[in-house]
């Protein structure tokens, strides 16, 4: 006889629950990780602004929090690229450096992605006013106002 298929279990297997839990950081402004380091460039070089505006960036960054040292040593090689791109017009290097911030979360996508939250802590001086009780204006004295 036809049906709408088989009759339902008692104990389901299939479970919408999703395996991967969020991962939640807070936005505290903290600067985590080392700062660039100095004689690592040849020839005396030195950072590039671009590069170390970029540094400071990945230090204060939310997700700073959970890196290792293995971590920043992959971003100090990537830091490598980003000078050498921006020195040297080296662009062919940019796809690789996307690549690598991507494992890190660099941008809205690559959090979703990583299942990344990135929380602000909230403060008393951003919450909303408390509504005032009691204070209600008179729609006639409203419609005065507006016309003349």
């Amino acid at each position: 006889m036809a049906g709408r298929g088989p009759a339902p279990q008692a104990v389901k297997r299939r479970r919408n629950v999703d395996p991967t839990p969020r991962t939640k950081v807070t936005r505290d402004g903290r600067t985590r990780g080392p700062g660039l380091p100095a004689g690592v460039l040849p020839d005396g070089e030195e950072w590039h602004q671009q590069t170390k505006t970029w540094w400071s960036n990945w230090r204060k960054a939310p997700q700073a929090a959970a890196f290792h040292p293995t971590d920043w040593d992959f971003l100090l090689d990537t830091a490598l690229m980003h000078h050498t791109m921006w020195t040297k017009g080296r662009w062919e290097f940019a796809s690789e450096l996307r690549l690598r911030v991507a494992k890190f979360g660099a941008t809205l996508e690559d959090r979703a992605r990583l299942r990344l939250d990135v929380e602000t802590p909230s403060s008393p001086s951003r919450s909303a006013p408390a509504p005032t009780e009691g204070v209600v204006t008179s729609l006639s004295s409203r419609r005065a106002r507006l016309t003349g």
